[in-house]
């Protein structure tokens, strides 16, 4: 009804004027009717060539000044193009001023509009601002720039009026003036600054996906070089990159810095030497330059401003709900995320964060979302309208209670979303600055007596012409007519509308396009195998957070929301974390023995422990164990034995073990190393102890042995007995020194005497008596001290 009475009322009064636009209105009735399907209407084929109202594509470049006041000329620049296959003649551009746009919901549908509709597209100005372009060819464009001051524009009161630029011409089919093209933007217009003005809050996130891996240069670098997947990194961190434009554009506009620590920690590590991935190798990382400028840049930026930490890595909150749950472990990793965050983010920029704030992918939020995200500490939750429907006919304050004491903070679905389009080209980066501004007057207007705060949430990774069309838009802002800056820790406690919704959805209601971008329930799987490995290995370091840090970082890593939409590299960069912390494991080992010779009926047996970490390690046990205990027992005829194990880095050390062979044969040994709390650690080693000393000839040996203590002592009674019955004086003396001497080995020839003599044997001749035998001259003396036959003390170790 208002679109119709304004139009009406729209027509010039120039009789020339006059005609040209019935021209136009009776060219444009068979767009309509075609529009309506009506009779006569057609069915356009993809082939055929752009006609009527679309026949010359019009784009804007630049609209200056985006939201005039009533002294500016404004200023539009582009370009057109003859899309049609005939030539254009008698080409004019003509700008067109529509009625006043009433609500949000009619700048949703002037936006979506194309082609030019008589009527609702306004009237044009007056005719000197017309501007003459020479014909057209078919597939030709050409600049163009108008200028009209904002006077002849004939604005009413303040609010949203559409413009367009509409080019006017003929072809050899429709010989009469028409309008073959349009383009529509708007024109936000408040010459006045309102006194109640809407509280306006924009993020601006500092977000990247993960670079960095969780090795370090060999594995086992004393110095920690860092290893990174790439260098795209650099590039995003330069001038003209992503980041580098972020950090830029922002330093000097009303905005709240939402900051991955994690961003900050990968910068920081490549200031220093770091090395990147090239194949099977590394090469030396050259960006350090680029690093530290960016790092300084950021930290001049944020000086005195808000800053909001995300937990560390950005997780997944949505899948964390959903998925990870239910996977012992995975809420705390969320946790460890949060409390490192606000450490790493004022070590490096020297700016204590706020880390209250937990934002879901999309500010999309279910019930399971937010008490996720509340279960690590965040007691404000980023959500989206479209995600709170507010029942509402104007636009609520962001914050609201949504119960247990947490605030959701609603970021607007149309502002947020504003500039997602690729922004590649000047024309649509006009168009949504001038579509956002005018969203933000229109919130404003909508109840003039009530403001509100409204936060905007943009995509967590604009690129660089994305950024560059928002630094456009907030600066458009500048004059404060009908906005005025807040930051986020300050919306969040605005007084919420009595009417805005507080109750959230359940998980069923979760998007499903959302929900198929999400981890699967496999990655928090092999987030807990990491994690159960990676405990088990540090509680043997003596320096454990060398270990404990990195790879609890890069567990965070793992949880990314950045993953979403890539799930291929997602399961690669998890195998290669897995992979390189089973690859640190292992360089703490047993080292293999073959077969060995037990000699004699005690020995020892050493088994080696070599640690090739730049670092000591302790807290272990090794545990040795005989499958056959009744042929060869360890100790006290046990089957086990164990000792426990430190080792300094670099370093290899022997552990031994006391053995008793009880029988020949073979005895499979098995070593393995425990930490202190029973668990295995790293893999068991077996070898065989070939037990062969305990033969007949040596049982013979010692038989002999016993028979010459026997021998020797029936020697030493017959002495006594033959010195008694000579002189029992003497033998008293003989038994003495008897008594004193060691025995010794038995002459043959005294002990067939004593024989003799004991079976009344003919007596010898005076003299005859033989002496003890001192040893045959030829005897050869020994070479070496008499080998200890007591084994080697327990637990002796000897460095490599």
């Amino acid at each position: 009804m208002a679109e119709a009475a304004d139009f009406q009322g729209a027509l010039p009064s120039p009789a020339r004027r006059r005609l040209g636009r019935a021209a136009s209105l009776v060219a444009g009735l068979p767009l309509v009717a075609g529009l309506l399907g009506g009779p006569g209407a057609s069915l356009a084929h993809a082939d055929e060539a752009p006609s009527g109202s679309r026949t010359v594509a019009v784009s804007l470049s630049s609209f200056t000044p985006a939201a005039p006041v009533e002294d500016d000329t404004l200023t539009i620049s582009g370009t057109v193009l003859n899309q049609g296959k005939q030539t254009v003649t008698d080409v004019e551009l003509e700008l067109y001023v529509g009625s006043q746009l009433q609500g949000r919901t009619a700048i949703d549908r002037a936006a979506k509009r194309t082609g030019y509709t008589p009527g609702v597209d306004g009237r044009p100005i007056n005719d000197k601002y017309t501007l003459k372009l020479p014909e057209l060819v078919a597939g030709i464009s050409r600049d163009f720039s108008l200028s009209v001051p904002v006077e002849e524009l004939d604005l009413g009161d303040g609010g949203v009026y559409q413009l367009g630029v509409a080019l006017q011409g003929r072809t050899p089919a429709e010989p009469i003036d028409q309008v073959l093209g349009m383009e529509r933007t708007f024109l936000p217009w408040q010459p006045d600054t309102l006194d109640k003005r809407t509280q306006l809050t924009y993020l601006w996130p500092l977000i990247s996906s993960t670079h960095l891996t969780s090795e370090t240069e060999t594995g086992s670098d004393e110095r920690q070089t860092p290893v990174f997947a790439d260098e795209s990194l650099a590039k995003e961190l330069a001038p003209e990159g992503r980041l580098g434009q972020m950090v830029a554009l922002g330093k000097g506009l009303p905005v709240t810095w939402v900051v991955d620590p994690d961003l900050l920690a990968t910068v920081d590590a490549m200031t220093g030497n770091y090395r990147v991935k090239s194949g099977d190798r590394t090469v030396a990382g050259r960006n350090q330059a680029v690093a530290n400028q960016w790092l300084t840049s950021v930290e001049a930026a944020v000086e005195g401003r808000k800053v909001v930490a995300l937990p560390f890595a950005d997780p997944d909150l949505a899948s964390l709900a959903h998925r990870g749950k239910h996977v012992s472990g995975s809420l705390s990793h969320l946790q460890q995320a949060t409390d490192v965050a606000a450490k790493t983010v004022e070590t490096i920029i020297h700016e204590k964060p706020s880390t209250d704030f937990a934002w879901p992918v999309d500010g999309a939020v279910d019930s399971s979302i937010v008490d996720v995200a509340t279960s690590a500490g965040a007691s404000k939750v980023i959500a989206r309208s479209d995600s709170l429907r507010d029942n509402l006919e104007y636009t609520a304050t962001a914050a609201r209670p949504i119960g247990g004491g947490t605030t959701a903070v609603v970021s607007d679905v149309r502002l947020s979303k504003a500039f997602q389009g690729p922004m590649l080209n000047s024309g649509d980066s006009t168009l949504a600055i001038q579509q956002f501004l005018a969203q933000t007057l229109a919130v404003t207007l909508q109840d003039p007596g009530n403001p509100r705060s409204i936060v905007v949430a943009p995509q967590r990774m604009p690129s660089a012409s994305q950024a560059q069309s928002m630094a456009r838009a907030l600066t458009a802002l500048d004059a404060q007519r009908w906005t005025r800056p807040l930051d986020l820790v300050s919306a969040a406690a605005v007084e919420p509308d009595a009417g805005a919704t507080t109750t959230v959805a359940p998980s069923s209601r979760y998007p499903k396009s959302l929900r198929k971008q999400e981890l699967p329930v496999r990655a928090f799987q092999d987030i807990r195998a990491t994690q159960n490995a990676l405990d088990k290995f540090t509680v043997i370091l003596t320096q454990m957070d060398r270990v404990e840090t990195p790879f609890g970082r890069a567990i965070d890593r793992e949880m990314s929301t950045s993953w979403r939409g890539n799930p291929v590299g997602a399961q690669s960069y998890r195998d290669g974390v897995q992979k390189n912390l089973q690859s640190l494991t292992e360089e703490v080992e047993l080292i293999d023995k073959s077969q060995i010779t037990l000699s004699g009926r005690s020995a020892t047996i050493p088994v080696t422990v070599q640690n090739r970490l730049v670092q000591g390690v302790d807290n272990l046990v090794l545990r040795l164990s005989s499958d056959n205990a009744a042929r060869l027992s360890l100790g006290e005829d046990k089957g086990t034995a164990e000792q426990p194990v430190t080792v300094q880095g670099g370093h290899s050390q022997s552990v031994k073990f006391d053995a008793l062979a009880n029988a020949n044969g073979q005895v499979r040994m098995t070593a393995q190393l425990y930490t202190q709390d029973n668990k295995p650690y790293g893999e068991k080693m077996q070898f065989t102890v070939k037990v062969s000393e305990i033969t007949p000839t040596v049982m013979l040996v010692i038989a002999g042995g016993v028979l010459l203590l026997v021998l020797a002592g029936v020697r030493m009674y017959t002495q006594r007995k033959r010195a008694a019955l000579l002189d029992p004086a003497a033998a008293e003396a003989t038994s003495d020194e008897d008594d004193a001497e060691t025995p010794r080995p038995v002459n043959e020839n005294e002990n067939e005497a004593a024989a003799g003599e004991g079976e009344g044997a003919t007596e010898r001749p005076e003299g005859d008596i033989r002496e003890p035998d001192p040893g045959q001259a030829s005897d050869p003396t020994p070479d070496t001290e008499p080998e200890s036959g007591n084994a080697s003390g327990p637990g002796e170790k000897v460095d490599r």
